[in-house]
């Protein structure tokens, strides 16, 4: 069993300190939500408590992620990757001809994985962008299926690219070499960024309840206001000071990167809303019973993780 669980975690206070205070944020919203739908049962909750109950799903699971054995992690992260990959494949209505592409893009899921598991920087930046690019158009061509040929290929490079290459930036930030003096390492890495990621959709959609009067992009998310954008951003920005010790940056570097998961995250929110609604569905699934599917929980992380990815990448590494 001690193959298997990283107990070392809890001799890194540090990472000890964010698990913590995950859990007692979400244990505290759970209880005054609780609260106030006793006092005032006309409150209207539903949409923060179904938020606050996916996002205890989705904490516990990258949380475990960061006690397992490393190559647990990277299996877990993997296989959500899988699951957001077939549930938007299952929505967007391909042809019977695509079945044979579809089935090499699940095979690139591995490998994508693989290469990040084993830290091939040059291979794991190319593979989906570039190798599955050119390749998934020739697989589609050799069934000679040409109607809606165009439609097939940029669809399904796109998917790959939401929900396999950007969510495995996460996996990749657990094969980081280590620096001297960084005690947190990846894992640290990984939390904050799931952590910052979770608070911003939290600060976001909670400021845009209490001061929003401004829609952003109406047509396409109507709850999406400035007031909530803004107040987001700031939010996070300022919280992310706080996490700093998670990451090897300076406070100025960790305050931009704070701003800038927070837009991401924004961003890919409201490109997944843009998407139902131009399909006519309100989740991409039901992998999480009353909440949807798993991309409708990560969609967020679809964006951010590559965003942070880079960025730590580029300053620190």
């Amino acid at each position: 069993m001690k193959d298997y669980l990283r107990l070392d975690f809890l001799n890194n206070n540090q990472i000890v300190l964010v698990v913590l205070i995950i859990f007692s944020l979400l244990t505290f919203a759970s209880l005054l939500f609780f609260i106030i739908g006793k006092i005032n049962p006309n409150a209207q909750l539903q949409e923060l408590k179904a938020r606050t109950k996916s996002w205890w799903v989705m904490a516990t699971v990258f949380i475990i992620a960061t006690i397992f054995n490393t190559n647990i992690s990277y299996i877990a992260i993997a296989f959500l990757s899988f699951v957001a990959f077939r549930e938007m494949y299952s929505i967007l209505g391909f042809r019977q001809s695509d079945r044979r592409a579809i089935f090499w893009a699940y095979i690139s899921i591995p490998i994508q994985y693989y290469l990040a598991y084993i830290g091939w920087y040059g291979a794991f930046i190319i593979f989906i962008p570039v190798v599955m690019f050119l390749l998934l158009p020739l697989r589609l061509v050799l069934k000679g299926v040409t109607s809606g040929i165009t439609k097939s290929m940029a669809t399904l490079q796109w998917i790959l690219m939401l929900t396999v290459f950007g969510i495995s930036h996460m996996a990749y930030l657990l094969s980081l070499p280590e620096i001297e003096g960084f005690e947190a390492g990846g894992r640290g890495l990984l939390l904050f960024l799931v952590f910052l990621t979770e608070i911003n959709d939290v600060m976001q959609f909670t400021w845009g309840k209490l001061l929003g009067k401004h829609k952003v992009v109406p047509k396409v998310s109507p709850n999406k206001t400035w007031e909530g954008l803004l107040g987001g951003l700031i939010s996070t920005t300022a919280i992310g000071y706080f996490m700093a010790f998670l990451t090897p940056l300076d406070t100025y570097q960790v305050l931009f990167i704070s701003f800038m998961l927070a837009l991401a995250g924004f961003i890919g929110d409201i490109v997944m809303s843009s998407i139902k609604r131009d399909i006519g569905v309100k989740d991409t699934g039901t992998a999480i019973p009353g909440h949807g599917g798993v991309l409708d929980r990560i969609d967020s992380l679809a964006y951010t993780a590559p965003t942070f990815f880079h960025l730590i990448y580029y300053i620190a590494y």
